[in-house]
């Protein structure tokens, strides 16, 4: 498939782009380019291919859950212009 300026033109008027003619030429051979290598894929025979959800082969480890805090509240907490103890105090936003 070969993309031509004037298909570039209509695609930026249609997506509200603005591009000067000097991006119009550089992008539309990189879209021709593109557009070729998507060619080239499709004629690849793919059918007895397995896709892959992971380059690994192997299940993932289960790991127990544990709840840590960081041990940095102080640090957290002397950010807030105002604080409760070991709480955020923010505006009321119900009235």
């Amino acid at each position: 498939m070969s993309i031509d300026k004037d298909k570039i033109k209509h695609i930026s008027k249609l997506a509200r782009i603005s591009l000067d003619s000097n991006k119009t030429e550089s992008l539309a051979k990189d879209l021709t380019s593109i557009f070729k290598f998507i060619e080239q894929l499709n004629e690849l025979n793919t059918e007895k291919v397995e896709p892959l959800s992971s380059i690994l082969n192997t299940p993932l480890r289960s790991r127990e859950d544990k709840i840590d805090d960081g041990k940095i509240r102080d640090k957290i907490l002397k950010n807030s212009p105002k604080k409760n103890e070991e709480f955020f105090v923010v505006p009321k936003v119900i009235e």
